[in-house]
């Protein structure tokens, strides 16, 4: 299988940027941010951001400062109270507030499904239906999923505890709205508290609601409104296609002072910034880098406005969104479980190579990480980037956490400073520079959708064989295995083009794969619909076919079972309608 050329690999321009990659500018922001509590809508939030305004007039960057209105709920305080013992809790974002005497209910322990979920960041289920939990207050285990916040609230429960893993409890979103809540999602917004303890006083309730009927008291508080913020997008021009671009982002507001969770992150971007500006002539496209507000309180409020805000230039113009959260961090030497979409994978593992020697593997993005781009049909990769090896986290006892490297420390009082290392986010920063300019100054964008048909083959494959004789996907296996045929040849052609140095050639073949992510991205990572925004919940790959995952615990003649059908007829529909939309922009980018 050919791969794609990239001349600008190693090249000339390339080891310049990396040898100017310095800590100097982006040191000081970590220590300075690490003093400040940047919770949105904050006046430490609007320190920071001043801060780096400060910064990026000095060194000449030019940027927009935004001001939108976003929807926040910032925790404040929370306990649970049980027999004149009082226990700390951390109200969740989106926990709704307590009566000033707090809630009094029965407290009912429910078990995750599997002794593994306790220790999972996502994907923690509880069986629905199994306990009664209507007018209880429910103590369980995990990190406060957000869709099982909603399941239990919608079966009836007053309140719920979720004892986190560890010695501390975590800060967390008790909401699946991605961002601000519209008519379609706003009944989605908690209306019930949501708190999270630690492990020792969780356990502590626990032994007790075995004993019997037990009576607990919650308090919980949350200052939950619109708010207006600052949000940053530097912009660098390119000197030949300045229209198109690629977004690079992190999120600026924390939990705490965030030292690992997000002021790495935002040095990061801060470097990248000085950097790209420094070596603007070497950059044939240009380079949009933000800083967030809303991430934590909002639920990635902040990067959904600016989706919604300028979807159509997005739609138009973006190359590929990457996203910079809590990279170098202490003890994180690997890279790995690293989040990308399938036509990026082998791109990034190269740059990962070429920038550190380093091998590393990846997994389909979560439905995390300010990754508000999808259903524009944006190709992507990272969130978190380097990690604590496997072997440290099973040698220090560390349970699964959603940044920070991999420390525990992550969402919690304890991410400060000491969480951050020098060497690593060097290391890192570096890995942004040689992925970023590769893309930008790629001849043909180097995104391989040949591993995205790959993958819908895989998917259907599982697909088929739950839905056994029940439902057909043959219709659209054909379709695939047509689209696989077809980049075969585009790739082919756009490889000759790019040795040939023919750039009209090029610039249709960059077409041709802009609007393949727009056509096939959204089939894979949402079911919404274009600008739209699915909830904070994990998505199956072509997630319009994945109820065919259900039918084997379906009897045949259920409504239940014929609703799935109905399901994956429409869904089936939309994939092969999607599918041969590819197949024409593929053959009339080899047709001029």
């Amino acid at each position: 299988m050919s791969q794609m050329p990239n001349r600008h690999a190693g090249s000339a321009a390339e080891q310049a940027m990396l040898a100017a990659a310095s800590l100097d500018y982006g040191w000081p922001l970590i220590e300075y941010f690490t003093t400040l509590v940047r919770e949105s809508g904050s006046e430490d939030e609007r320190k920071a951001f001043d801060y780096l305004r400060v910064q990026l007039d000095a060194l000449g960057v030019p940027y927009h400062y935004y001001q939108p209105e976003l929807y926040l709920s910032v925790p404040i305080a929370a306990h649970v109270e049980l027999e004149g013992r009082s226990f700390h809790a951390k109200a969740q974002a989106f926990s709704a507030n307590t009566p000033p005497l707090g809630l009094t209910g029965e407290l009912i322990y429910v078990p995750a499904d599997s002794p593994d979920d306790v220790q999972t960041f996502t994907d923690v289920g509880y069986g629905p239906g199994r306990y009664d939990v209507r007018g209880k207050i429910v103590l369980s285990d995990g990190l406060a999923n957000p869709e099982c916040c909603l399941d239990f609230e919608q079966r009836g429960a007053l309140a719920q505890v979720y004892i986190n893993p560890g010695q501390a409890s975590h800060w967390g979103i008790a909401t699946t709205v991605w961002g601000m809540p519209d008519l379609d999602s706003m009944g989605r917004i908690p209306n019930t508290p949501v708190l999270a303890i630690n492990r020792p006083d969780g356990e502590a309730l626990k032994a007790r609601a075995a004993e019997g009927r037990t009576e607990v008291t919650v308090h919980s508080l949350s200052d939950q409104r619109w708010k207006h913020v600052p949000l940053i997008v530097a912009e660098i021009p390119g000197s030949e296609e300045p229209e198109k671009f690629v977004l690079a982002h992190g999120h600026l507001d924390s939990w705490g002072v965030g030292g690992g969770d997000n002021a790495v992150g935002n040095a990061a971007v801060l470097e990248l910034a000085r950097v790209f500006w420094q070596h603007r002539q070497h950059l044939r496209r240009s380079v949009r880098l933000a800083w967030w507000p809303g991430h934590s309180t909002g639920r990635y409020a902040g990067s959904t406005w600016y989706a919604d805000t300028f979807a159509l230039d997005l739609a138009e113009n973006c190359i590929a969104q990457v996203n910079i959260d809590s990279p170098g961090c202490r003890g994180a030497t690997a890279y790995t479980h690293i989040s990308w979409m399938p036509e990026t994978e082998a791109f990034c593992q190269a740059a990962i190579h070429d920038a550190t020697g380093l091998p590393s593997d990846g997994e389909r993005p979560h439905r995390a990480g300010d990754y508000s781009f999808n259903n524009i049909g944006i190709s992507s990769f990272f969130m978190l980037l380097s990690s604590k090896p496997p072997e440290a986290v099973t040698a220090e006892g560390l349970y699964d956490v959603g940044g920070c490297g991999g420390n525990v420390e992550w969402h919690t009082e304890a991410d400060d400073i000491l969480v951050a290392d020098r060497e690593i986010l060097l290391r890192d920063i570096k890995v942004y520079i040689t992925s970023l300019g590769r893309v930008i100054n790629a001849d043909v964008y180097p995104f391989d959708f040949r591993a995205v048909a790959r993958e819908f083959a895989a998917t259907l494959e599982s697909y088929q064989q739950a839905a056994g004789e029940r439902f057909d996907f043959a219709a659209a296996q054909a379709e695939v295995e047509g689209l696989t045929a077809d980049l075969e040849s585009f790739y082919a052609a756009a490889k000759a083009a790019a040795d040939s140095g023919d750039r009209a050639a090029c610039a249709r073949y960059n077409d041709a794969i802009l609007r393949l992510a727009r056509i096939l991205v959204p089939i894979n990572s949402g079911r919404e619909g274009r600008f739209r925004h699915d909830p904070a919940a994990p998505i199956r790959p072509l997630p319009d076919l994945a109820p065919a995952l259900r039918l084997p615990g379906l009897s045949a003649d259920t409504n239940l079972s014929h609703f799935t059908i109905a399901s994956l007829v429409r869904g089936q529909n939309r994939v092969i309608d999607a599918i041969r939309q590819a197949r024409r922009e593929v053959r009339l980018a080899q047709m001029a």
